[in-house]
C-alpha cells in the first residue's frame, strides 16, 4: 500500500508533498506530542495529528514517515507546506476525528496485512 492509495480510500485531501504519493506505507502511528512522535514512530508509518506547524514536517522528514494525516478539518500551516514539499513528505486531511481515521486506517492494514 503506498500513500495514493489512502488517498483513494479515505477520500483524503493532499494538501503539499505530493512527490511522495509512491511512498511505500508500513504502518500507523497517532500522536500529537512531537516527543512521542521523535521517539516512537517508525520509518514508513503513516502520522495522524491535529498539528498543523512546520516541526511537525520536521520529525516526519527525521523519521522518514510516509505521510501526515490531518484531522478534524485542520490543513498544513504555510510554512509546513512548504517544508512538505521540499521534503516530499506528503501532507493529507480529513474531517475525520482521530479516534474514528485511526480506527479505519487500523482495519484496512489488518486487510493488507501490514500490521
Amino acid at each position: 500500500m503506498v500513500v495514493s492509495d489512502l488517498i483513494e480510500k479515505f477520500g483524503l485531501t493532499a494538501y503539499s508533498g505530493k512527490d511522495g504519493l509512491d511512498r511505500q506505507v508500513t504502518g500507523g502511528y497517532a500522536s500529537d506530542l512531537l516527543s512521542d512522535v521523535m521517539g516512537h514512530a517508525r520509518e514508513g508509518q503513516v502520522w495522524i495529528t491535529l498539528q498543523t506547524h512546520k516541526n511537525v514536517m520536521a520529525i516526519a522528514s527525521l523519521k522518514d514517515l510516509a505521510a501526515v494525516i490531518l484531522v478534524k478539518g485542520h490543513g498544513p500551516d504555510d510554512d509546513a507546506a512548504q517544508q512538505s514539499n521540499e521534503e516530499g513528505v506528503p501532507v493529507l486531511g480529513t474531517t475525520r476525528e482521530a479516534f474514528e481515521m485511526v480506527g479505519e486506517l487500523y482495519e484496512a492494514f489488518k486487510e493488507h496485512e501490514i500490521l
